[in-house]
């Protein structure tokens, strides 16, 4: 992704900082590899000229699923436009376990 000047940054150094800012959400217990996709929980894309973000969480039982969601989100964005100088056009969570909380 192209940000300001001539800087780009990788869509792996993306995916970190989107983990990073997910796993520091409460309710989140970590990300889910999945070996058909061949990532580590998080994927970069892109759509229409924008980067999009994926990312599968394994999350606490009796979490209220959309608000970690929506809380995900809004920290994925917030720290890679702090990060990177990069805004996605969309940060898409799956749940794709839930687990005791720790």
């Amino acid at each position: 992704m192209s940000v300001e000047g001539h800087a780009t940054v990788s869509s792996e150094v993306l995916a970190r900082y989107a983990a990073d800012a997910a796993r520091e959400t409460g309710g989140v217990r970590g990300l889910v590899a999945s070996q058909l996709h061949r990532h580590r929980g998080v994927r970069i894309g892109s759509e229409n000229g924008g980067v999009t973000v994926e990312l599968h969480l394994d999350v606490d039982w009796g979490s209220a699923i959309p608000e970690v969601g929506r809380e995900v989100q809004h920290r994925v964005l917030e720290y890679l436009e702090r990060m990177a100088g990069a805004r996605p056009a969309a940060v898409n969570v799956v749940i794709d376990a839930v687990g005791p909380p720790r």
